[in-house]
């Protein structure tokens, strides 16, 4: 399998299992064994999927000098995740609060801390992408200056711009520009989907571009094709929370891309990682090896 770098966040995930939305008020709620803290951010997320599936991955990240510095290292080491990039230049973690009712819905609160101010330290590490097949840059500003020196080197970039409304959009423009394939979700621009990724194709000319809708399935752009293409959703467990739902689809396409440069399987295996991940609560929690995945799809 191919080398995958991933710059992207790391926090303290959170999650709370309530009855339903809104939230009635009481003063205390008991909640045995409903609520859970774990590693978690997209840069973990996604970097954690990549391995499990069976990729070679690194991660590159910042994070805090506290209480969770070794709880992280603890747990990148156990999943096997390289993190000799990642650094503890932070003075707190990121940390993340993820209410979810019965019926999959949530809502987050996601406290970054100043990490939105911080640059990664590249000075001691110029030779980091020689080895590397494939950059994945997460939409957090440390990662920014990563798209140029990896486009220079001519290595493929992949990213997720997450919920975006304008094609102009000022944060994430950088990264449509510089992205191959590029994610990103629909939760802005319901009804207007096809015609959003016909814009962006024209202004960034990606070579990969693809939408998700949820439960309503993914449009899927390839340049060398020049044409979108709609692919289902599909069920294949009970849905528990759908935090994650997007980073799971974007990790095990771009795994499977690497192997096979075939989009429109690649997408039709990410959708059943990704349906088969929310039947669990955390978004870092819930992958399938390749091996697995495969075994899933047939059935």
């Amino acid at each position: 399998m191919k080398n995958i770098l991933v710059a992207g966040l790391i926090n303290i995930e959170t999650t709370i299992g309530i009855n339903q939305f809104p939230i009635e008020y009481t003063p205390i709620d008991y909640k045995f064994f409903g609520l859970e803290s774990t590693v978690s951010g997209v840069g973990y997320n996604v970097a954690k999927a990549l391995k499990t599936l069976g990729a070679e991955t690194q991660l590159l990240s910042l994070i805090g000098r506290d209480m969770y510095e070794g709880v992280i290292k603890g747990e990148l080491k156990k999943e096997g995740i390289g993190s000799s990039f990642v650094k503890a230049t932070l003075s707190q973690i990121p940390q993340s609060v993820v209410l979810y009712d019965d019926a999959g819905t949530r809502k987050i609160y996601l406290d970054l801390k100043d990490i939105q101010d911080k640059s990664y330290p590249f000075n001691d590490e110029e030779n980091m992408l020689d080895e590397v097949d494939l950059v994945v840059a997460c939409n957090i500003n440390f990662s920014r200056d990563l798209l140029e020196k990896a486009k220079r080197l001519g290595k493929l970039i992949a990213s997720d711009v997450h919920v975006i409304s304008n094609i102009e959009d000022e944060y994430n423009k950088d990264y449509m520009a510089y992205a191959d394939i590029l994610f990103l979700s629909n939760e802005n621009i319901l009804g207007k989907e096809e015609e959003f990724i016909k814009e962006i194709a024209e202004k960034y000319e990606n070579e990969i571009i693809v939408i998700g809708m949820g439960s309503q399935g993914t449009l899927l752009y390839v340049k060398a094709d020049a044409k979108v293409t709609y692919m289902p959703a599909v069920n294949t467990r009970k849905i528990v929370s759908t935090i994650g739902a997007g980073d799971a689809l974007f990790s095990s396409f771009i795994y499977f891309y690497c192997k096979d440069k075939d989009p429109y399987d690649s997408l039709k295996k990410a959708i059943y990682f990704a349906s088969y991940k929310i039947g669990e609560k955390g978004a870092a929690s819930g992958f399938l090896s390749e091996k697995e995945l495969i075994n899933l799809i047939g059935q």
